[in-house]
């Protein structure tokens, strides 16, 4: 008797597999080993082309017939996972905007300072990506890497935080939603200039169209408050945009050498010799903390753990997984999520500008992808 066996095509032949092994108990338990050996494997290998294996004679016999050719099961498997971690990813992100404006508070009802919660988010994230970082034993990263991270750092650790903390305090979270959404969009168009990728026509138009209705927003929503001019907070929001679209840049320059999981530890522990300090520093004296409600802390240790932290690993793996083009589209639907979930965290309500205007955004995103080089 012959058993055919291939390491690359588990689980979608082990029911034939053990099958075929009838000959006798021994062969029995030597493919049960052999497969159950190669559990660890599936869970942690990155996916890879099916490519057809001459059948192996366990029995020492020297007829073997000719392998079938079989379905990529197990590629067609993580992907539909990958697709699950990306929407999963996503929708943690989406509460971050709602989970932000808890922490800060509004300008009628502050809370938490901006400063505290930008770096209270970046030091737990810190501590916990230090722990990753020990528990892995990471190789520490090459002198040619520091570049990307530290600019990765000065956009997403820093820069992106901050300046969000510091906007949710005078706008509601429907309100930056409609802002953040042109995030995909500002990234390609920073990868695109910093990688020295070539784009369409098409693809800039989208861009410059794109930034036009938030201009267009921004604008609408100020004349509704009694002028007709940019509101402060809204600058600071576009700046935050820019500055998070250079960050995720830099970060991919390295997340081939790295890892993608890497490389978010790697940002957040180096920042950690200044987040942690300001984070004590800027901690609230006893008169604020009368007024802090618990929410608040809730909201910091949200964008801390899972915003700024886990949320990354299932978007890293899910887009390592499932391709980082097909699954970057599951972004699209952050801006409504993020609109969905201010209406029970904050009390808000979701107006008809805000919403057509989100969706006007998020098309120029697919139109923009559509024409995009790498489309």
């Amino acid at each position: 008797m012959k058993a055919r066996w291939c390491a690359s095509t588990w689980p979608g032949r082990w029911r034939s597999d053990l099958a075929r092994a009838t000959r006798s108990g021994r062969e029995q338990w030597l493919l049960l080993l052999l497969l159950l050996a190669r559990v660890p494997f599936m869970l942690t290998d990155p996916p890879q082309k099916y490519h057809p294996v001459p059948p192996i004679d366990i029995t020492g016999s020297t007829h073997a017939s000719r392998a079938p050719h079989i379905m990529p099961v197990r590629d067609a498997r993580r992907a539909r996972i990958g697709l699950w971690l990306s929407v999963l990813a996503m929708v943690l992100f989406a509460v971050t905007l709602p989970a932000t404006r808890m922490a800060t508070g509004s300008d009628q009802d502050p809370q938490l300072s901006p400063l505290f919660v930008t770096a209270a988010r970046a030091a737990l994230a810190g501590l916990l990506s230090a722990a990753y970082l020990l528990l892995t034993r990471a190789a520490w990263p090459e002198r040619r890497h520091w570049k990307s991270l530290s600019l990765a750092i000065a956009g997403n650790v820093i820069g992106w935080p901050l300046l969000l903390a510091l906007a949710m305090r005078s706008v509601t979270a429907v309100h930056a939603a409609v802002i953040v959404a042109i995030v995909p969009l500002a990234t390609a168009a920073c990868a695109a200039l910093i990688l020295r990728e070539r784009e369409t026509l098409g693809f800039w138009l989208c861009a410059i169209l794109g930034a036009a209705l938030v201009i267009v927003f921004s604008l609408l929503r100020a004349y509704d408050g009694g002028g007709f001019a940019f509101h402060w907070a809204d600058l600071l929001l576009i700046l935050a945009v820019l500055l998070t679209a250079v960050g995720y840049t830099a970060g991919a320059e390295v997340t081939a050498a790295l890892g993608a999981e890497q490389v978010i530890c790697w940002m957040c522990a180096v920042a950690l010799p200044l987040s942690l300090p300001l984070a004590l520093w800027f901690w609230p004296d006893p008169a604020e903390l009368a007024h802090v409600h618990a929410s608040a802390w809730v909201g910091v240790a949200y964008v801390g753990a899972v915003s700024m932290w886990s949320g990354f690993f299932a978007w890293f793996r899910g887009m390592d997984w499932g391709g980082a083009l097909r699954m970057s589209q599951v972004l699209l639907l952050q801006p409504f999520l993020a609109m969905f979930f201010a209406v029970p965290l904050l009390g808000e309500r979701i107006d008809a500008l805000s919403l057509g205007f989100a969706l006007a955004v998020v098309a120029t995103v697919f139109v923009g992808r559509r024409f995009g080089s790498t489309a």
